[in-house]
C-alpha cells in the first residue's frame, strides 16, 4: 500500500505540500472540512484556505514556524468552500531533505466546531467561577446584623484582619477603626448613610487584630428583606495597602517614565496593572492603535486582539506566560480602533517591585505589516528568478561552447604570432652582425630597439600562452621538496641575481608540499623577480620564509623595494595592470596574475601587504602533505 492509499484511507483531513506551500494531495476527508474536492485542491498555493488577501501573511508565518520548528499546531476561524464558517485544530509538519532544508509539509485539519462551542460556554462558567474564588481570596466578606454586630466570617476577611470567626463573630464591626474614627463616631455614621442611601463607600485606615494599620477600600450594603425592613449590612473589605504603595511608587516614576518613552513613535510602549488594565500610554501607540490617551487607559488589552484569540483566550494565557517566564514575545494579528488589521511584533514583560511582587507588565508593539509585505514581494521576486535561472541553463551551455572555441582561438593566435617575431628577431641579429660601418652607427641603434621590441612582444605572447593554459591544466597529485623548488626558482633567476647583485635570504621550515613542481617553481621565480625588478635604489634585499601552520604552508617574499600605495594593493593581481611605466619598470603586467592563478589552482590564498618606500612582503598558502 502506497503513501495515498493510506492516507485515503484516514479519518482526517490530510493534505500534502510541497516545500514552497502548494498542494500536491488531498485525501477524500479534506472535502468534508474544506468542501474542497482534492482534484480543486491540487495545484494551488495552501493560502487558498485561508479565505482573505490578508491572512496570506499569517499563511507564510505558519509555514514558517513549521519550518523553523518542525510543527506548528493552530486553531482558528476558516471558511469552507460553501462560505460557511467552521473552528479548525490545524497542524502543520515540516518534512525535511538530507541537508536539513524543507521539502514538503503535512498538512492536518480537524473541524472542532462543536467542541469549541463546548469550551466557550465551559470557559463563562470557569470565568464566573475564578472571579468568585478570587473575590473569596482577596476580599474580606461578611454580614452584620441592624446594630452593626459581626453574624459571618469568610476566610479572606481572617486574612485580611487576623482574627479567627470564633474570636469576631458577636463583636461590633468598629472593632476594626481607628481611634480618630471612633471618637468623631464614624462607624455609626457609615451605617446611618447606609440606611439612607443603600450603600456606603470609602477608602480609609482600618487596624488589624495585631494592632498594625492597613489601607482598606470598604462597601457596606444595607440589606432588606421582603417587607423592606432592614435586617442587617454585608461589608466588603479590601486590603489596599500594597497598592497604595505600588501606585505611590508609579507616581514618582511616572514623570521620568512619561519623558523617557512618550515621544517614541515607531514602537508603542504602554504599561499594564497586575490584570492586564492599561494605566500608560505612548505616541507611538497611539499612532499604531489609533487610540487617544484618555479612550485606551483603564481598558483591557485584549481589545487589540482579534476575536479568534479572544475565543482562544489567548491574552490571559499571553500574561501566564509572561508572569512564569518573565517575557511574552510573539507576532500576531492586532486590530485598531478603526477595526483594521496589522501584523505586529509583541514583547509583554512582567514588572515586579523591589520586593519581588507582581506590580504589572510593560508591553512593547511593532507595527511590522509593511515589512511582511516587502518580505513576500521579495519572496515572489525570488520565484521570478528561479523560473529565469532556468531559461539561463540553456544560455550557458551555448556560452560553454563559444567559450571553448575562444580558448582554442587563443592558443593558435599565440602560436602563429610568435613565428613571425621569431623571423624578425632571426634577420635584425643577422642585420646587426653586418653593420659595422660607423657610418651606420643610428641603424644599430634602430636595430637594437627592433630587438628589444620583439623579445619584449615574445615574452608577451608567452606569458598570455601561459596564463590562458594555467586554467586548463589539472594540478597534479604530486609531494614536492620545498628545498629543491626553492633552489630551481634561484638557479631560473642566477642571471638577473648577479646582474643586481642582490642579497637573497632563504629560512625554510618545510619538508614537502602538495602540487603541480612546475608551477611552483614559476610562482616562487616570479614573485622573486617581482622583487628584484622593483629595487630602484641600493642593493636589493629579499627574504624567503616558509612555515607551517595548523592545516597548511604559509610562504612569504620580502623585500626593501619601492613598496605599494595602499589604495593599489586590490589591483596587483589583475592581469595587464601596470602601477608603474614600462619605462620606469619594464614587464609585461601579466607575472603576478600569473602568480594569483597558480596559486588557485592549488587550493591557497595569496595577499600582499606594503608600505610605500619600506619595501613589499607577498604571502601565499599551500597544502603540505598529499591526501591520503
Amino acid at each position: 500500500m502506497n503513501c495515498e492509499e493510506l492516507l485515503s484511507n484516514v479519518s482526517e483531513a490530510v493534505i500534502m505540500l510541497d516545500g514552497e506551500g502548494y498542494v500536491t494531495y488531498a485525501n477524500p476527508p479534506a472535502k468534508a472540512v474544506t468542501g474542497y474536492t482534492p482534484q480543486e485542491l491540487v495545484g494551488n498555493p495552501v493560502i487558498f484556505l485561508y479565505g482573505s488577501e490578508e491572512e496570506k501573511i499569517k499563511a507564510d508565518y505558519e509555514l514558517e514556524q513549521a519550518g523553523k520548528h518542525r510543527t506548528y499546531t493552530t486553531e482558528g476561524w476558516r471558511e469552507r468552500k460553501s462560505g460557511e464558517r467552521y473552528w479548525g485544530l490545524f497542524t502543520l509538519t515540516a518534512i525535511y531533505d538530507n541537508n536539513k532544508r524543507v521539502k514538503a509539509y503535512t498538512y492536518v485539519l480537524r473541524d472542532i466546531t462543536e467542541r469549541k462551542e463546548v469550551e466557550i460556554a465551559l470557559r463563562k462558567s470557569e470565568e464566573q467561577y475564578r472571579l468568585m474564588v478570587e473575590s473569596v481570596r482577596d476580599y474580606g466578606i461578611f454580614l452584620l446584623d441592624a446594630n452593626g454586630y459581626i453574624m459571618t466570617w469568610n476566610d479572606g476577611a481572617q486574612r485580611i484582619k487576623g482574627y479567627s470567626p470564633s474570636e469576631i463573630i458577636g463583636r461590633h464591626f468598629s472593632t476594626f477603626y481607628t481611634s480618630d474614627d471612633l471618637e468623631d463616631k464614624k462607624p455609626e455614621r457609615e451605617l446611618a448613610i447606609a440606611t439612607q442611601t443603600g450603600k456606603y463607600e470609602e477608602e480609609g485606615w482600618r487596624v488589624r487584630k495585631n494592632g498594625s494599620v492597613f489601607w482598606a477600600n470598604v462597601v457596606i450594603t444595607a440589606l432588606y428583606n421582603e417587607t423592606n425592613k432592614l435586617v442587617g449590612f454585608s461589608k466588603v473589605t479590601r486590603d489596599l495597602t500594597e497598592r497604595r504603595e505600588n501606585e505611590e511608587v508609579l507616581r514618582q516614576s511616572e514623570e521620568r517614565y512619561r519623558s523617557l518613552v512618550e515621544q517614541v513613535t515607531d514602537y508603542g510602549i504602554f504599561m499594564m496593572d497586575d490584570k492586564g488594565r492599561i494605566i500608560s500610554w505612548n505616541e507611538g501607540a497611539r499612532r499604531i492603535a489609533g487610540y487617544e490617551f484618555d479612550e485606551i487607559v483603564g481598558k483591557y488589552f485584549s481589545i487589540f486582539y482579534p476575536e479568534e484569540d479572544l475565543l482562544n483566550g489567548k491574552p490571559a494565557h499571553e500574561l501566564k506566560v509572561a508572569r512564569e517566564e518573565g517575557k511574552y514575545e510573539e507576532e500576531g494579528w492586532r486590530i485598531r480602533k478603526d477595526g483594521t488589521r496589522f501584523w505586529a511584533s509583541v514583547v509583554i514583560t512582567a514588572v515586579y517591585n523591589r520586593d519581588r511582587t507582581l506590580i504589572g507588565f510593560s508591553k512593547v508593539t511593532r507595527d511590522l505589516t509593511e515589512r511582511k509585505e516587502s518580505e513576500r514581494a521579495l519572496r515572489e521576486s525570488y520565484e521570478k528568478y528561479r523560473q529565469l535561472n532556468i531559461e539561463l541553463k540553456s544560455t550557458n551551455k551555448e556560452l560553454s561552447y563559444a567559450n571553448q572555441e575562444l580558448e582554442q582561438f587563443t592558443s593558435i593566435v599565440s602560436h602563429d604570432l610568435q613565428e613571425p617575431i621569431r623571423t624578425i628577431q632571426s634577420f635584425m641579429q643577422l642585420i646587426g652582425q653586418r653593420v659595422n660601418d660607423e657610418r651606420y652607427d643610428d641603424l644599430g641603434l634602430y636595430v637594437k630597439k627592433t630587438l628589444t621590441a620583439a623579445g619584449r612582444m615574445r615574452e608577451l605572447i608567452l606569458n598570455l600562452l601561459h596564463y590562458s593554459q594555467l586554467g586548463k591544466a589539472e594540478v597534479s597529485n604530486e609531494r614536492v621538496s620545498m628545498n629543491e623548488l626553492l633552489n630551481r626558482a634561484m638557479q631560473n633567476l642566477k642571471s638577473s641575481l648577479d646582474a643586481t647583485n642582490a642579497q637573497v635570504t632563504i629560512e625554510n621550515n618545510v619538508d614537502s608540499v602538495q602540487g603541480n613542481e612546475v608551477q611552483l617553481v614559476q610562482l616562487v621565480q616570479n614573485l622573486v623577480g617581482n622583487a628584484l625588478k622593483f629595487t630602484s635604489n641600493g642593493k636589493p634585499k629579499v627574504k624567503i620564509s616558509c612555515d607551517r601552520k595548523s592545516d597548511h604552508v604559509q610562504c612569504a617574499v620580502s623585500d626593501n623595494g619601492i613598496g605599494i600605495a595602499q589604495d593599489d594593493l586590490s589591483k596587483v593581481f589583475e592581469i595587464f595592470k601596470r602601477l608603474h611605466t614600462e619605462k620606469e619598470f619594464p614587464g609585461t603586467g601579466i607575472g603576478l596574475a600569473i602568480c594569483k592563478k597558480i596559486v588557485d589552482n592549488h587550493g591557497g590564498r595569496i595577499w600582499v601587504e606594503s608600505e610605500q618606500g619600506k619595501g613589499t612582503t607577498f604571502y601565499f598558502t599551500l597544502h603540505e602533505k598529499a591526501e591520503a
